[in-house]
């Protein structure tokens, strides 16, 4: 067990536990923050993400002690930098199961930060690593490009 320090959603935290334990697990069983999804377990389906330092990743892949130090944001906290983003995305009316959304919504808000103007071909590649069983992956990339452009209602 090992103390590790890091800012979760804006705020300081301490976590007392193995410094191997996926960041995943601490997120939804330690902190009980459960909008981050447990999908596949691999870093594949992309159900898991949020963002390190502004950057998506997958939480299951990333060990605890990989978070000291670092800035962690969850579906739990995006609206503290993103809440233009989450009205969008509501207005496009993305969601439909909505198992996916939260790792959609910080995928988007990773996309963003590194290329406010994103292309089509910019979207789908960064999409591309998050599965969506509903398939609304139209009205994702339109969200997305709205957000790019400024045309938030």
């Amino acid at each position: 067990m090992a103390a590790i320090h890091f800012t979760l959603n804006g705020a300081p935290r301490s976590v007392q536990a193995d410094p191997d334990t996926p960041l995943l697990w601490v997120l939804r069983d330690t902190l009980r923050l459960t909008g981050t999804k447990y999908g596949c377990g691999e870093g594949i389906c992309g159900a898991c993400t949020v963002l390190q330092d502004g950057r998506a990743v997958r939480s299951c892949q990333v060990p605890l002690s990989a978070a000291q130090d670092t800035r962690i944001t969850t579906i739990e906290g995006l609206a503290l930098e993103h809440a233009t983003l989450q009205k969008v995305w509501l207005e496009e009316d993305v969601a439909q199961c909505g198992y996916c959304q939260p790792a959609m919504l910080l995928t988007a808000a990773g996309l963003l930060r590194d290329q406010p103007r994103p292309t089509d071909a910019d979207i789908d590649q960064a999409m591309s690593g998050v599965v969506c069983r509903c398939g609304t992956y139209t009205r994702i990339r339109r969200a997305i490009l709205k957000v790019s452009q400024g045309g938030a209602r």
